[in-house]
């Protein structure tokens, strides 16, 4: 009889504990750099080796095209729009130009807080960028958006890592971004080339800690490599911006491989540990690549915002080395799904714009998410890449992509099911579609906080 209780005992705690989360979200990377997702140009054997182990989702979106706004709606489950972060945060007279706020509001509903409250130990290892950079010194630290421990770059308020610069035939390292130093006490130098490793054992003395006080743990590890300017290692420098982001993918890869083996070698960590891998936006024109997409970083075409999310966990996620191509959710839906898996409340009095999934994300069903996803182009971008007029606003529902300008002309129709490069505009016909799409769209996008896109004319 005391066998059986002791047994019913040790089941019921392991039914209770709550998984650790590591959110890995990377800089500017393309739906197709992964080679699991069909990159031939590089290798990526640590992430591909977790995608082999996991699940890798080809439906799934971001929510904007550009840095900030991303950030802002994977670490909120609401529309960037909502707090007026609408591209990237830059000088303050800029921000004040495009229509935007200076940070992130820390009232916004963090998953990190919401965890943190549920008994979680909280970290964020990399990238910030929300708040607190250029002449912005004023935003409030890290901590303030609910993590225990912070470690940043130049785009972030408190302790960072700060990038020296070299290259073949130069004996000493250079500085960039040596303003940053006044945006938060604890800053270290170390080589571009290593700062992703930098955070890596940063997160990993974290890891063990939570561990030991009996703690489950949610991470940021937010790499900014595969961003411009790219340094990789001298002895694997390139010729070009292709060659050189290729190299520092590669190396990327290889440093994020000390982190995963960490997880892995632990029986504790590999059964009870969520790992998430995606992109903030697409790649940048002539450094990542899209894979079928069209377009690149800033567009509301696929290849601004379709990312390759993959899910690892071994004894939380039920498929492994499985392509789901049928699910069709964003980086909003991520928050409500992760607090339901954690079985945390969502914060009292938040209306969530995400969908929770938590049978989409461990593998149990293709289902997608019931209501459409709806984007508005950063205010700054309405022409890049040499596309002179780039469309305003864009909807994905169910199987169609619509994108128009902010009054809904210029209307754009795809199917996503045969179409997935948006080659053949079918508006004209599909008059009723149109309409529909149209004005849930523009009632969207009147339902959001304006910025100045509309009249942002570029200096």
């Amino acid at each position: 009889m005391r066998e059986c209780i002791v047994f019913f005992c040790l089941l019921c705690s392991v039914q209770a504990a709550k998984p650790n989360i590591v959110v890995v979200f990377i800089d500017d990377m393309g739906w197709g750099d992964f080679s699991c997702f069909g990159n031939q140009a590089a290798e990526t054997p640590q992430i591909d080796q977790i995608a082999r182990e996991g699940i890798r989702f080809e439906q799934f979106y971001v929510n904007s095209p550009i840095c900030s706004p991303s950030r802002t709606a994977i670490s909120t489950g609401q529309y960037p729009q909502r707090w007026r972060i609408t591209s990237y945060l830059a000088k303050r007279a800029l921000n004040e130009k495009r229509g935007m706020a200076q940070w992130l509001d820390p009232s916004a509903p963090m998953l990190a807080r919401s965890l943190q409250s549920a008994g979680y130990a909280t970290g964020h290892f990399g990238k910030w960028h929300m708040g607190g950079q250029r002449d912005v010194d004023e935003a409030p630290p890290i901590s303030a958006y609910g993590f225990d421990t912070s470690l940043t770059n130049f785009e972030g308020m408190g302790p960072k890592l700060l990038p020296m610069t070299l290259k073949p035939g130069q004996k000493e390292p250079g500085r960039i971004w040596g303003d940053a130093e006044r945006l938060g006490e604890g800053v270290r130098w170390m080589l571009r080339s290593e700062i992703t490793e930098g955070f890596v054992d940063e997160a990993i003395p974290f890891m063990a800690k939570a561990a030991s006080d009996g703690k489950p743990f949610y991470i940021n590890l937010w790499p900014d490599d595969v961003h411009n300017p790219f340094w990789p290692p001298v002895d694997k420098w390139g010729d070009g911006k292709r060659a050189l982001y290729l190299s520092v993918l590669e190396e990327m890869d290889r440093q994020l491989g000390k982190l995963f083996g960490y997880i892995r070698n632990s029986k504790a960590l590999r059964e009870n540990t969520l790992v998430l891998i995606c992109s903030d936006n697409g790649p940048e024109k002539g450094a990542g690549v899209a894979g079928p997409f069209r377009g690149y970083k800033t567009h509301l075409y696929e290849g601004g915002i379709r990312s390759s999310l993959i899910a690892w966990g071994p004894g939380l996620v039920e498929k492994s080395d499985y392509v789901n191509r049928e699910s069709v959710f964003s980086a909003i839906d991520l928050v409500p799904t992760i607090l339901d898996l954690a079985k945390v409340p969502h914060p009292e009095g938040t209306a969530f714009d995400g969908e929770s999934l938590p049978k989409v994300l461990l593998g149990k069903e293709t289902s997608s998410r019931e209501g459409a996803i709806f984007f508005r182009r950063p205010p700054d971008r309405d022409s890049y890449y040499g596309v002179s007029d780039l469309p305003d606003l864009a909807v994905r529902d169910g199987k169609w992509k619509f994108l128009c300008e902010y009054d809904g002309s210029s209307p754009e129709l795809y199917d996503m099911k045969v179409d997935r490069g948006e080659t053949t505009n079918l508006a004209s016909e599909h008059a009723e579609v149109v309409a529909r799409l149209t004005q849930s769209l523009l009632a969207w996008h009147h339902s959001m906080p304006a910025d100045k896109g509309a009249d942002y004319v570029k200096n």
